[in-house]
């Protein structure tokens, strides 16, 4: 399973993100992007080179400024004026060109992994998928994806630049000062740090809660007004209410804490910058006094301080998102390398189908060790033929469709296809072969066209509507207000089962496959739909190689052979009269579903005509007035 996703940063951070992320920043073969992220780099430099010596322009200017209006000396304060209005634009400038020549990489790189990502999870087996949380491997990928953004960001723009400055920093305050302007200096950055991250990694509790309670008030606020009916048919919008404002409650008190706890952090900052001000301005003073330095050495130091500020004010969130980051980019990465179960073996073949038999030799299968679902079963599907399966729920039937699509692999026999052995073969040949009609049809959020042209995607407008006429739906969908351009709506929800029903066998019949299967595709339908379902997959299944998985035994008393399953072995197979005439297991279910018919075909009658009810005694009420 997928590492789970943690909402905040907690302890330290694992730093593997950064090797996995570097050979997408410098991908092999792409010259044009790692000249990209060398020229970003030159220009980050000479950005912080020109940031640095902006105060030191600053300086020389105060000092340059004439006690008079002398001539010579005016246009000397001018000219260092001048190129100190250069060193700004310089520093703005080339910081944007920085951004700008680099973003061509940050992206291509953000593209690749997420790109990948989304692709691999494709090539992870049916078992993870049904493990894992609704929506949690979306939250992944995105949040990852932006991980690497807040990486690039504050890493590359952010928190290398802040160290080359405060060396630069340190290195002029030598130069131009003494040791203790740098030692000062030095120790002023090194007690905000070590205060910012102390305090940083205290708040984050707080910002856990908090964004725990507004995850929770979220939920209730979704959950409450998707079950807006149920809410009303009960009478429960107080107790609704309730729980939201227990969960607002919650919220309103971390938010209280996690600003409480910024201001201290904020005060704290200034604090230790106001202090490093002073004993750096009073060192200036003890200068100045020894005439050692000047008037504009002093502003000069000043500045440079002050500078420092800036970036150091964001060192607390820089810390917070670039720790988040890396939890974020550690779960993608990991859902990215986990190994897929079901693989190509590396000579694997394309599936070369010439009848499309298929047969199940003394096949075991198991989901979990302690639990066996299939004990070695065998059975053939011969070349255009119906093969049906029936059995009661559990006994393993809808196991058979899933090793045939090989969502997973079996733990002993074969099952072939013409001959060949589907662990052979590749399976995207395998499942380009096979078609289905499943029970619980599924549609994308998109329109009717999209979703019949899945089942091809290059499919043409004629051919889709073909596909929808063999179907029988292409009159339902052109009475639609936008026809074959009208939304099926999130999981297809505007359209009935039968109708979603139809668009799964139109997009079977679009991909024309050579092997059918129908894994309960009528069972959740009602019997005057599945009568009308039925005739489109009889039309569907002809000349094809057909298995058919069923539930209601009157879809499946036409088939060649029927299989009963009960917990995972074949106990009876034969046809239908057959199988009936035997008084075995089959000929119990069928009599069950028939007596269950026959009960609601009288419970009908009954909504039809209420004058008439079986075995009830019908009071007629008294009309109005009495007698």
């Amino acid at each position: 399973m997928a590492t789970p996703l943690t909402e905040e940063g907690d302890g330290t951070p694992s730093f593997r993100p950064i090797a996995m992320l570097f050979p997408y920043l410098w991908p092999k073969g792409r010259w044009d992007l790692k000249a990209r992220v060398l020229v970003a780099i030159f220009c980050l430099i000479l950005a912080k080179v020109a940031t640095v010596f902006v105060p030191y322009l600053f300086g020389m200017t105060l000092d340059s400024l004439p006690a008079t209006a002398a001539g010579t000396a005016v246009v000397v304060a001018l000219g260092w004026i001048g190129v100190y209005t250069l060193a700004r634009i310089a520093m703005q400038a080339l910081a944007q060109l920085r951004d700008g020549v680099f973003a061509r990489v940050a992206y291509h790189a953000l593209r690749e992994v997420g790109v990948s990502t989304f692709a691999h999870v494709h090539t992870l087996s049916l078992r993870f998928h049904l493990e894992r949380k609704t929506g949690g491997l979306s939250r992944i990928i995105d949040r990852g994806t932006k991980g690497i953004d807040t990486l690039l960001t504050f890493v590359i723009f952010s928190i290398f630049p802040t160290i080359l400055e405060l060396a630069l920093v340190a290195g002029i305050m030598l130069w131009k000062f003494d040791v203790w302007f740098a030692l000062t200096t030095l120790a002023m950055v090194g007690a905000y740090i070590w205060f910012t991250f102390a305090i940083t990694r205290w708040r984050i509790k707080f910002r856990r809660e908090m964004n725990e309670s507004d995850n929770e008030a979220s939920t209730k606020t979704v959950d409450s007004l998707l079950n807006y009916e149920t809410v009303k048919y009960f009478n429960n919008e107080a107790h609704e209410t309730r729980r939201f404002d227990e969960s607002m409650a919650k919220f309103a008190a971390a938010s209280i804490r996690t600003q409480t706890s910024l201001s201290i952090l904020n005060t704290g900052q200034a604090l230790i910058v106001a202090l490093g001000l002073m004993v750096v301005m009073g060192l200036a003073v003890f200068g100045i006094a020894a005439h050692r330095l000047t008037v504009g050495e002093f502003a000069m130091a000043n500045a440079y301080l002050i500078q420092l500020y800036v970036p150091l004010n964001l060192l607390g969130t820089v810390y917070r998102e670039i720790v988040q980051a890396l939890v974020d980019m550690d779960a993608m990465f990991t859902l990215l390398h986990r190994p897929q179960e079901v693989t190509d073996k590396p000579s694997a073949a394309p599936l070369k189908v010439s009848g499309g038999e298929i047969r199940f030799e003394d096949v075991v299968f198991a989901y979990d060790p302690e639990r066996i679902v299939l004990k070695g079963i065998s059975f053939t599907v011969p070349a255009g033929k119906t093969i049906a399966v029936v059995g009661p729920s559990g006994a393993g039937k809808s196991t058979i469709s899933r090793i045939l699509y090989r969502f997973y692999d079996i733990k002993s026999g074969r099952v072939t296809i013409d001959g060949q052995d589907i662990r052979d073969v590749t399976q995207t040949s395998l499942r380009a072969a096979i078609g289905i009609v499943p029970q619980d049809t599924v549609l994308f959020n998109d329109t009717v066209r999209y979703n019949i042209a899945y089942g091809r995607i290059s499919a043409g407008e004629a051919e889709i509507e073909e596909a929808a006429r063999h179907a029988q739906i292409d009159k339902f969908i052109r009475e639609l207000p936008h026809g074959y351009d009208a939304m099926v709506g999130e999981r297809g929800l505007k359209l009935s089962g039968g109708e979603k029903q139809r668009v799964a066998i139109a997009r079977t019949i679009l991909k024309n496959p050579p092997i059918l299967l129908l894994d309960e595709a009528t069972s959740a339908l009602d019997t005057h739909t599945e009568r009308e379902i039925q005739s489109a997959l009889h039309e569907i299944s002809r000349n094809r190689t057909t298995l058919v998985i069923a539930h209601r035994l009157s879809t499946v008393v036409d088939a060649d052979e029927i299989l009963v399953l009960d917990h995972g072995e074949i106990v009876e197979r034969g046809r239908h009269d057959d199988l009936v005439a035997r008084k075995g297991a089959y000929a119990s279910m069928w009599n069950k579903q028939k007596k269950a018919e026959a009960a609601r075909e009288r419970l009908k009658k009954v909504e039809a005509d209420p004058q008439v009810t079986p075995g009830i005694a019908r009071v007629t009420p008294v009309a109005a007035g009495g007698e």
